[in-house]
């Protein structure tokens, strides 16, 4: 059977990671893309900071081409024993062009407003939350600027997280995967 690779998209604190949390509990394996560049960023001793995250991706791009993150998490998917792989964390077309060459690929984009996002950010406590608002916006303009708005504009479903429960938010991604997999 070939595999089911639901890319889960939307900026930054929508609750893409949320959802590929809770939903590891359903048999689904999880790979969050930006765990791949912070792996890289441990590889090569750079302190794994937002800006220095941002920085280490945008130079994978530039060297290795738009997909080059989804590259790095290729073998993951390939090894996986689950036949349906939630990739966390997809910014751009061309990374979903890398993981169609492997998969049925499946796009889930997550919306939520800046004012949730922003909250929800520097609720979770990472190591690349922002510092404040102006540092938040930053981090959006490069999203958006390695292609993260056309990924959410062409997703095959959307679910709107701006007045939901977690319950809520993981139940509606489950039942839109449940019809995915039929």
């Amino acid at each position: 059977m070939t595999k089911l690779i639901v890319c889960l998209t939307g900026m930054p604190g929508a609750g893409k990671t949320t959802i590929a949390e809770a939903l590891k509990s359903k048999g689904f394996d999880k790979i969050t893309m930006g765990d791949a560049v912070r792996a890289e960023a441990t590889r090569r001793k750079i302190d794994p900071t937002g800006t220095n995250l941002g920085k280490l991706m945008l130079e994978l791009r530039e060297k290795n081409g738009s997909g080059a993150v989804a590259e790095l998490i290729k073998n993951d998917i390939l090894n996986s024993k689950s036949n349906v792989i939630l990739v966390d964390g997809v910014r751009s077309l061309a990374e979903i062009d890398v993981l169609k060459k492997i998969g049925t690929v499946k796009v889930l984009a997550i919306h939520a407003s800046g004012d949730i996002r922003f909250k929800f950010l520097t609720n979770r406590g990472r190591s690349d939350a922002p510092s404040d608002r102006e540092d938040f916006s930053k981090r959006d303009s490069r999203e958006i600027g390695v292609g993260m708005s056309e990924s959410i504009a062409l997703a095959d479903e959307t679910i709107s997280n701006n007045n939901l429960t977690i319950e809520q938010l993981v139940d509606a991604a489950y039942h839109i995967i449940k019809n995915w997999i039929k």
